[in-house]
């Protein structure tokens, strides 16, 4: 029964959150109240609040999945457990995200789908949206860096503000994991608003492809000249 309830959630965090998007490309992030979009949902407003914090969330809630994204692949990418060398990391984050960019994957800014350009502009055109962005980049830094040292993860899930925990809660990750996965989490994210401004100014994504290749293969190139966390 709890992994139907939590489909159910699942389900329902994607449908408030679809129906918020929709009212925000519409009219305007600022423009629309929470009330309108709990009213929209078909949910009270305390209701919504329960699944999302911020009235931000509604549309960053595509980005949760994506948190715990590149920890996820560093510990698929180990033979076993044990801390994960940088250079290793970023071959194998490298390859993920030149997976992505062949298949045009949104998270790379490589699509020119419509409705993917019309969110990107929500997002990136909101001051808001994008200060809240922050915290899901911390946190997607602490799921990797933790990942970089070797520790065991743990499983998603949860509405974004409940997924929202300082790095440096406890222990935490060492040094040297923190500052490896700010560089990693930094390149791609660099390498993606690049691709999307690309795309935003007038360009296919098949016309920006080589060239987002060519530059992902730099950028994770230069992550190998860092220090990592020692093997």
């Amino acid at each position: 029964m709890s992994g139907l309830r939590e489909r159910k959630r699942q389900r329902t965090y994607r449908a408030v959150s679809d129906t918020a998007v929709a009212l925000f490309l519409e009219r305007g992030f600022d423009a629309v109240s929470v009330a309108e979009v709990a009213a929209a949902a078909d949910i009270s407003k305390p209701t919504l609040f329960r699944y999302f914090p911020a009235k931000e969330d509604l549309v960053l809630h595509r980005f949760a999945d994506h948190e715990d994204e590149a920890a996820r692949v560093v510990r698929a990418s180990r033979d076993g457990g044990g801390p994960a060398p940088l250079r290793d990391a970023a071959d194998a984050l490298h390859a993920h995200f030149r997976a992505g960019l062949d298949r045009r994957d949104p998270v790379t800014g490589l699509n020119d789908s419509a409705e993917v350009l019309a969110f990107h502009r929500l997002l990136y055109g909101t001051p808001s949206l994008v200060a809240r962005l922050h915290a899901y980049t911390r946190r997607s830094e602490q799921a990797l860096a933790l990942a970089l040292d070797g520790a065991p993860g743990g499983a998603p899930g949860g509405a974004p503000g409940e997924r929202a925990t300082d790095a440096g809660d406890g222990e935490g990750p060492s040094l040297p994991a923190r500052l490896a996965a700010a560089q990693i989490v930094a390149v791609q994210r660099v390498l993606a608003e690049a691709n999307w401004r690309r795309v935003a100014a007038g360009r296919t994504a098949d016309a920006v492809y080589l060239e987002a290749v060519r530059e992902a293969a730099d950028g994770f190139a230069g992550l190998g000249a860092s220090t990592g966390p020692r093997e």
